[in-house]
């Protein structure tokens, strides 16, 4: 029961959750130990046979989907291998299996009174190695960072069946190279990520949320410096969403109430924690906010009362893939740039595709935070449908708008992974010199070149 072969258990498998690729593969393996997967890989390499690691299956560029051309491909789904190891509450760290889902680390972490704070959208199916082999980001960056500073140890299968135990659960360890640092955002083309220990924190005593209204992008800019200068460590979140965003999700998701009567051009949903309890984080928000409303950052202001209009808030900005998604075709371009920067792009970028590609709808929401812009572009798909080469359409949109994120000291790719929808990216951007440090190191750890071919690098 651990292999699968019929078509109809490999369709979850070969086609991602966004329906862009499908594909196909001789086998989906689900190995139930890192000694199977270790096999697994083994005899794949000795017949020569790709293999493609896969996680939720959640992710946004295709890496976890055998590419065109390879139906000889073997997917290794670990899902079977979602076992918390263990949880050192005192040196906050929590040893897990790679299959674990996102919100069951959470729970097992509150659990026994500890934080882990990696949140996305998918995390009710998005599994823990995915997350580490995509280095994800989500909503709580500004504070805690990417999921590779989440990370203090790992294990994981190399291309010729070595595993390497690296399950350390220290925070100083200046013994050699970064080991682990390799294989976190590589998806799945250095090794196999089958366990990690991650590290935990004290849980929020208090939280503070509020939804803000803005008249401009910069206007958000400013707030979030003043935001940093005045509240330092206990900002744990700032996020953007263009008023068009907002439009879209009360249009096509039900439940949502706008949560200010009269509309502006862009919003910021606000978030305050602090490990104490004193109750008091409430005012201290209410405070810097009502002089962002004095100085003229903020329009208007709507601060959670409750636990219940606080999530209110946070299902908006989690709403908005399925807002999307339901509106037409979505080209989400995932950049970032110095947040200093954030405004300056987004109004190239609109400006260029206002004049390129009029058809298109602009929505931006950005984990303004930490620089991560999620620029649409959304077409009506009876225009979509009626193109003579819908691909090479998009090709178009994506250049221009990538074009002008690196103009403005960004990247093409901040938080989803370039997988394979972004290879061409990659020899586009990246300097011959950093293209060959690539090429050297997925030669030396998997000379063959079969662990997730053509993800991240071309062929």
């Amino acid at each position: 029961d651990g292999v699968l072969t019929s078509a109809q258990d490999l369709e979850p498998h070969v086609v991602d959750w966004r329906q862009r690729f499908r594909r196909r593969a001789q086998a989906v393996v689900l190995p139930r130990s890192t000694a199977e997967v270790a096999q697994v890989v083994a005899l794949c390499g000795r017949h020569r046979v790709p293999v493609v690691p896969q996680g939720g299956n959640t992710g946004q560029s295709g890496g976890s989907i055998p590419l065109a051309g390879q139906d000889d491909s073997v997917i290794v789904c670990l899902r079977r291998m979602n076992r918390v190891l263990g949880i050192d509450v005192d040196n906050n760290a929590m040893a897990v299996q790679a299959g674990c889902v996102l919100q069951t680390l959470q729970e097992q972490a509150a659990a026994v009174g500890r934080f882990f704070p990696l949140s996305l959208g998918a995390e009710g199916s998005c599994q823990i190695g995915g997350n580490l082999a995509t280095n994800a980001g989500g909503t709580a960056v500004l504070r805690y960072g990417n999921a590779r500073d989440l990370v203090l140890g790992l294990e994981v299968v190399l291309a010729d069946g070595q595993v390497w135990d690296g399950m350390r659960a220290l925070r100083k360890d200046n013994s050699g190279f970064d080991l682990k640092g390799l294989f976190l955002g590589s998806e799945g083309t250095l090794g196999i990520i089958t366990g990690a220990v991650l590290k935990l924190f004290s849980p929020p005593g208090q939280q503070a949320v509020a939804w803000v209204a803005v008249s401009s992008l910069r206007q958000a800019v400013g707030l979030l410096s003043m935001c940093r200068d005045t509240l330092d460590t206990r900002l744990s979140a700032f996020e953007y969403l263009s008023r068009a965003q907002v439009d879209l999700v009360l249009r096509h998701v039900p439940g949502h109430v706008d949560p200010l009567p009269v509309a502006a051009a862009g919003y910021v949903l606000v978030e305050l924690s602090d490990a104490s309890r004193g109750g008091q984080i409430t005012e201290v928000l209410h405070t810097v906010l009502g002089r962002a409303l004095e100085s003229g950052l903020a329009l208007d202001v709507a601060l959670a009362s409750n636990e219940r209009q606080a999530q209110a808030f946070w299902r908006i900005r989690h709403s908005v893939s399925e807002a999307n998604r339901a509106h037409g075709v979505s080209l989400n371009h995932d950049v970032s740039v110095p947040t200093s920067r954030v405004a300056e792009f987004v109004e190239r970028a609109t400006a260029h595709l206002q004049q390129a590609h009029p058809q298109a709808q602009v929505i931006v929401v950005s984990h303004l935070g930490d620089g991560n812009v999620h620029f649409l572009a959304i077409f009506p798909r009876e225009f979509w449908a009626a193109l003579p080469d819908a691909a090479a359409h998009a090709t178009a949109v994506r250049q221009g708008v990538y074009d002008l994120a690196m103009a403005c000291g960004g990247s093409f790719s901040a938080e989803h992974g370039v997988g394979q929808m972004l290879t061409g990216e990659v020899t586009r951007y990246k300097s011959a010199a950093e293209l060959d440090l690539l090429r050297r190191v997925k030669h030396a750890l998997d000379p063959a070149g079969l662990l997730n071919p053509g993800k991240v690098l071309p062929c």
